[in-house]
This record gives structure tokens, C-alpha cells and sequence, in this order.
């Protein structure tokens, strides 16, 4: 199989088993290109494999320079559609097990060294002026805050997201919860990669099926 290499089959392998479905991130209107590519890039980064984007009004849209690639690596799902977005984007988030977790720094109800992590998390970053949408707020399980020192009242959003990130995959590493993907889903991931390295590559859809299976119980 030379259309992927031994080397880029070894790294897709390597870099699967730490990615993730149970923690997630959502983006609610995000309207600056390089923020938003910042959160992609940090996700892929921290092995997060799925983002939601929400956009009521705002589009949607990556600064290549920021990103990096990254977003070819990642599931990303937008909600562009409905009236509202953001109610039909965190409805479908609640329908697949995910407790939805606002960032404020104004009225919270943990902090990130304690939240809850026994379910499902996805975290709801908001506008970089307004924040979250009083929708969002509404619809959320739990409010986090990330302490801060200084005088300026919020970090900027792609920098909250990248904290929040960290703290929270360094707790589920740590931890015994099931964060990792399971074989099935390794293998879906490990497919998808693979669709968009090789062109065609449905025609070596099941080749290459087999060959991840069998290197996965390696």
C-alpha cells in the first residue's frame, strides 16, 4: 500500500489513540478568522476530535496561516441553517450524552479543577465581545470560570479555549474514564485520514480497513 506510507500509517496509528469524541468544543459565532482557527488548531493539538461551529450571523472561516493543516485532520460540524443555531446545534449536542459547560467570568459554578467529568463534556466558547448567547447560557449544564489576576475582565477566546483544553484532557489522561475511542471508531478516524491523504481512496476503502485492523491489535 504505497499510497500512505509505513511512516504516515505508524504516525495516523500513534496519534489515534489519544484522540477523543468525549470531550468536545463548541464555537458560537465566532466572527474572527484567526480565533477561530486558533480553537482548531489547539483542538487538534490536545486531541479533541470533533468541533462545532454555530454561526448566527457570522461565518465561519479558517486563516490558513493560524490553523496549520489542522482542520483537515479534525470532524468539524456546522450549524448554519436554522433561525437559531445555537438552540439547534446544542439540542443535538445534548441528544448525544454531552453536558453542555458555559465559560464566564462572571457567575460560575466550578471551576476547571473540579468540574464534573463523569459524562460526556462539551465546552461553549462565545463571541470575543459578548461572549456566549443568553440561549447558551440557558442551555447549559454547568458554568466554568478560568481564574484570572489582572485587571483586563476576559481572555481572549482561542486563549480560553487552549486553557480549558489543557486542564481538562490532563484530567481525563489521569484518569480512568472512558475518554479513549474505541476500535470501531479508530478505525472510522484512521479511514477518514486516510480519504483525505490518498485521492480515490475509496477504491482502497477496505485494504486498508484491514490493514489498520489487524495493526491496532498489534
Amino acid at each position: 500500500m504505497q499510497f500512505v506510507s509505513e511512516n504516515k500509517q505508524r504516525l495516523f496509528l500513534e496519534i489515534c489513540n489519544f484522540r477523543t469524541h468525549y470531550l468536545t468544543v463548541a464555537i458560537e459565532n465566532v466572527f474572527q478568522a484567526h480565533n477561530a482557527s486558533a480553537v482548531i488548531r489547539s483542538c487538534d493539538c490536545f486531541g479533541i476530535q470533533d468541533v462545532h461551529i454555530i454561526e448566527n450571523g457570522n461565518e465561519y472561516t479558517i486563516s490558513p496561516n493560524v490553523a496549520m493543516g489542522a482542520s483537515k485532520w479534525l470532524s468539524v460540524h456546522r450549524y448554519n441553517e436554522k433561525e437559531n443555531n445555537t438552540v439547534d446545534g446544542l439540542n443535538y449536542l445534548k441528544s448525544q450524552g454531552f453536558k453542555l459547560v458555559a465559560t464566564s467570568p462572571h457567575h460560575f459554578d466550578y471551576q476547571l479543577d473540579d468540574l464534573p467529568l463523569d459524562s460526556k463534556i462539551a465546552i461553549l466558547l462565545g463571541t470575543e465581545l459578548e461572549g456566549l448567547s443568553d440561549e447558551a447560557f440557558q442551555m447549559a449544564d454547568y458554568t466554568v470560570n478560568i481564574p484570572m489576576y489582572g485587571f483586563t475582565e476576559s481572555y481572549n477566546v482561542s486563549v480560553s479555549a487552549a486553557l480549558i483544553m489543557y486542564e481538562l484532557t490532563r484530567r481525563l489522561h489521569n484518569s480512568n474514564l472512558p475518554w479513549k475511542l474505541s476500535e470501531e471508531e479508530k478505525i472510522d478516524l484512521l479511514l477518514q485520514w486516510t480519504r483525505g491523504t490518498v485521492k480515490s481512496a475509496e477504491a482502497l476503502e477496505f485494504a486498508f480497513k484491514e490493514i489498520y485492523r489487524q495493526k491496532l491489535k498489534k
